[in-house]
């Protein structure tokens, strides 16, 4: 926007009557070049609907602000800006009012505050920043005009190309192009085609700014670092080179960064010890690897590739706590009793042995009596149920609290030389709820121990639910009679019974989603609201320093904490913000690079029939998502060609003839019909 239109609206909100073109020259502090364009400048903001004019005189719509913000795009061609001033809602914007704001785009917008029950809704006026100024898609071309089709399929407006050569991309083929002007923009590099390897996973990974290789002043650094400890590096450090200590991590993990131990002792509580590598002892504070750390803020996990937060030197070398290596940690040693209350606990630098290093199927295998893997791991055994022990202990507890526990499946990319070969079902089982248990046990501690004390920390937060989405669940789950009629708010009691009432039905991971997206995403805060998924009062991340840029922060926080130091130079504020959005972008780059190849995987199974569930009802048709891909697509009203189905409410639609009836969570078969590779799309039929 102009600085002419900004001052004559920021004038309208202070001055908050109706002006003439001449009050408002004297009142402006017009330029004379300005002057001579205000009557142009003003019919313009008339005709944009920013101003209204009656008799001559202008005024600023009731109701009317200006702001900039974060343009969050829908595929449906609306979408959302996220002001930056964090205390106003979300502005909802138009199909037609969007401008030419990409996905991302920081963005300046008019809007009208909302009434009562209503909503913010504006108008984007100006493209401020682009998320990206370079932007990848498929190249087409139709009535001898080139276009570019955006891979992230959130932007649903074309690209026009105005330059193609040298590159002459043929129609297909992924194009980085760089935008020029508006919605134009000319070729720059030809990737190849979607299917070749390698190419979806750099095009995500530059469409959401994420780096794989470290710049060179941070591998310098980092291979300063020596692979074996110095003498100065054990001193002081509390030794439990000679205690069982043991990793438990996934078949594929290389960097180990907790490990833990625990013995019953005499008097018959338990005696947990979390041990995690001491990541701050070699990433000092300001240093090139620290700033690299922080600019990352956390590693990025692909189905076949790792964008490390750290250099490989330090994340699966001088870090990972790999067996028979003598590594530095910092340990939280806890005394728990058998109604998994925690009588005692001390923080200390420490240096261990892994006994070894175990995976979540291996220990799995024990805890069901493989007497092979037993036999196998026979030093282990009697330990690892221990283990099972404290953990269901600790469970329970946790549940009694509050908590909720979700149980989702997630997918599992499976390869075959190189080409994916199959979509398998990620599931935890007894051995990840160890490990689960244990870390939250360590976290809690050491937030509550800080907070307790009054040090800064960042939190992480879990904000209660806002009423009106809690209320609009409460209607769902009482559609769907797994709620009773009641004026009660809903807690997380009742979430957590209706979550056990649905463990292993059809319907469970219907339910759990519309649970979850219920519920506020957790984030990284300085200002402390609790943990509504948790029920924890203080909670903070602690145990994961190799992957976490938080983590690491709290353990200097609490490296100084124990000496009795100030904390006055870490900007927290500044950090929990910016972790909270890697956190978000890195989170958005692994769903969308699993969705990419799960539908591009979808194409060799036209005409197969799935069973699925009907996961909301849209403007245009059902949404349905499928039991085997973990995948939603859509089918048509206009493809349910027995009746003519119309909405009874919001969760549910009726044949007008045969009174046939599809609601929420109801599962089907379908036939896929059609998978759109370009707008990322999945469309079914009814099976007959």
């Amino acid at each position: 926007m102009n600085s002419i239109k900004r001052k004559i609206i920021e004038f309208f909100e202070s001055y908050g009557k109706s002006a003439s073109k001449k009050q408002l020259e004297k009142k402006l502090n017009l330029s004379p070049r300005e002057k001579s364009k205000l009557k142009r400048t003003l019919k313009e903001m008339v005709k944009e609907g920013i101003l209204k004019a009656t008799r001559n005189r202008f005024y600023l719509p009731e109701n009317r602000g200006l702001l900039t913000g974060k343009y969050v795009s829908n595929p449906n061609g609306y979408g959302f800006v996220v002001p930056e001033n964090k205390l106003l809602d979300d502005i909802f914007i138009p199909p037609t009012k969007t401008k030419d704001a990409l996905n991302g785009d920081l963005v300046e917008v008019i809007y009208t505050r909302k009434r009562k029950g209503g909503k913010n809704e504006g108008k984007i006026i100006k493209v401020i920043k682009r998320k990206n100024e370079k932007i990848y898609g498929y190249f087409e071309r139709k009535l001898n005009r080139n276009f570019l089709i955006p891979i992230d399929f959130k932007n649903s407006k074309e690209i026009i190309l105005d330059k193609i050569s040298p590159f002459n991309p043929m129609p297909g083929m992924i194009v980085e192009v760089e935008l020029t002007e508006g919605l134009r923009g000319k070729v720059t590099d030809v990737l190849g085609y979607p299917d070749e390897a390698g190419v979806d996973l750099k095009v995500i990974t530059s469409q959401y700014s994420l780096s794989e290789n470290f710049p060179q002043e941070v591998i310098q650094e980092a291979n300063k670092i020596p692979l074996k400890l110095k003498r100065e590096d054990i001193r002081g450090r509390e030794d439990f080179r000679n205690k069982i200590v043991i990793t438990i991590d996934g078949e594929d993990a290389r960097d180990f960064d907790d490990a833990v131990s625990l013995e019953k002792l005499s008097n018959g509580n338990y005696l947990l010890g979390v041990h995690i590598a001491d990541v701050s002892h070699f990433v000092k504070q300001g240093s090139n690897l620290d700033k690299e750390a922080y600019r990352r803020g956390n590693s990025v996990y692909f189905p076949d590739k790792v964008l490390p937060m750290l250099p490989e030197r330090l994340s699966n070398q001088v870090c990972s706590l790999k067996p028979g290596k003598d590594r530095l940690t910092f340990s939280v040693l806890m005394e728990i009793n058998e109604q998994g209350e925690i009588l005692n606990y001390r923080f200390t630098p420490s240096i261990i042995r892994s006994y070894a290093r175990m995976t979540y199927n291996s220990v799995f295998k024990i805890l069901q009596n493989d007497k092979e893997e037993q036999k196998k791991y026979k030093n282990l055994v009697s330990l690892l149920f221990l283990m099972r022990e404290l953990a269901q202990i600790l469970r329970e507890k946790r549940i009694e609290e509050g908590s909720l526990d979700f149980d989702l499946v997630e997918p599992e990319l499976i390869y075959r030389n190189g080409t994916l070969h199959a979509i398998g079902r990620f599931e935890q089982n007894e051995a990840h709820q160890i490990i689960e248990e244990f870390m939250l046990a360590a976290n809690e501690t050491v937030a509550s121990f800080l907070a307790g004390n009054d040090y800064p920390l960042l939190f992480r937060v879990h904000e209660s639910p806002e009423k009106l989405k809690l209320d609009k669940l409460k209607k769902l789950l009482q559609n769907l009679g797994l709620l009773q009629n009641g004026k009660k708010p809903l807690t997380s009691f009742d979430l957590q019974k209706i979550i056990y009432k649905v463990q292993g039905k059809p319907e469970e991971k219907f339910v759990s989603l519309k649970i979850l997206k219920s519920l506020p995403l957790a984030h990284y805060s300085v200002q402390n609201a609790g943990h509504f998924g948790l029920a924890k009062e203080f909670y903070t991340h602690f145990t994961s320093p190799i992957r976490r840029y938080p983590d690491l922060v709290v353990h200097r926080i609490l490296k100084k904490a124990l000496k009795g130091e100030k904390i006055n130079n870490l900007p927290l504020d500044k950090i929990a913000e910016h972790c909270s959005e890697t956190e978000r972008n890195a989170e958005d780059a692994e769903r969308d690079l699993i969705e990419w190849r799960i539908i591009r995987f979808l194409r060799s199974k036209l005409g197969e029939v799935f069973t699925g569930t009907i996961m909301d009802i849209a403007k245009e048709g059902l949404i349905i998502e499928l039991d085997e891909y973990f995948i939603e697509g859509m089918i048509h009203y206009s493809d349910l060609r027995d009746d003519y189905y119309y909405k009874i409410s919001p969760y549910a639609i009726k044949g007008k003839r045969k009174g046939k009836i599809y609601k929420l969570g109801d599962r089907l078969k379908v036939t896929l019909a059609m998978v759109d590779i370009y707008r990322r799309k999945v469309f079914f039929v009814p099976s007959r």
